[in-house]
């Protein structure tokens, strides 16, 4: 014979049990799907942006800005960790892939920069002394490139070394500190200008 209310307390414990469980897994009913692991990342994430947003906001004069995109529309698919743009131009959020090729490299060199930022101020013990950056200057028009290498110039203290690794020559014309690798038939050899 089964003792109901004995039942009825396991089931209480039980209940709140599989509601914590559902909360931990992104799968409760009627609110956002996102698991524990996604809830921590979109935690650091957001620190990311805020660093990167720093960076990108000066890099596009105020025009854009990054979102962690939250989709409270569609609860039943799993959201956190994707990224949209805010454009101060016209107000709205849009696609990161609505990004031209310019821009999408700011976004990408601003997140990096911020991340960077980030993993420095979570640690004492975590010191990024280097950051090397590699293509995508070629996709900036004259502009761009000043606002980029001028931001880029800014986060170079405290000892702290960026490198660009590029092919542009407008580029290069205007870095004064370069390793130049140059290819012949018996291998590579470097020449160091300061």
């Amino acid at each position: 014979e089964i003792d109901y209310r004995n039942y009825s307390e396991l089931y209480k414990v039980y209940s709140n049990y599989k509601i914590l469980s559902d909360c931990a897994n992104g799968s409760l009913k009627g609110k956002p799907r996102v698991a524990f692991e996604q809830y921590i990342q979109s935690y650091y994430l957001d620190m990311v942006l805020y660093y990167a947003n720093k960076i990108f906001k000066v890099m596009t004069l105020n025009q854009f800005e990054l979102l962690r995109k939250k989709d409270t529309v569609n609860l039943g698919i799993k959201t956190g960790l994707d990224l949209e743009v805010f454009d101060y131009h016209t107000y709205k959020k849009r696609d990161t892939k609505t990004l031209s090729g310019g821009e999408s490299f700011k976004a990408s060199l601003a997140l990096a920069l911020g991340l960077s930022q980030c993993v420095s101020g979570f640690s004492n013990t975590i010191n990024i002394d280097a950051l090397f950056i590699d293509e995508g200057f070629g996709s900036l028009d004259s502009e761009s490139l000043d606002i980029a290498l001028d931001v880029i110039s800014s986060l170079s203290y405290n000892n702290r070394l960026i490198g660009l690794i590029s092919h542009v020559n407008e580029l290069k014309s205007r870095i004064p500190n370069q390793i130049i690798a140059i290819k012949t038939p018996f291998g590579s050899n470097i020449k160091l200008t300061f």
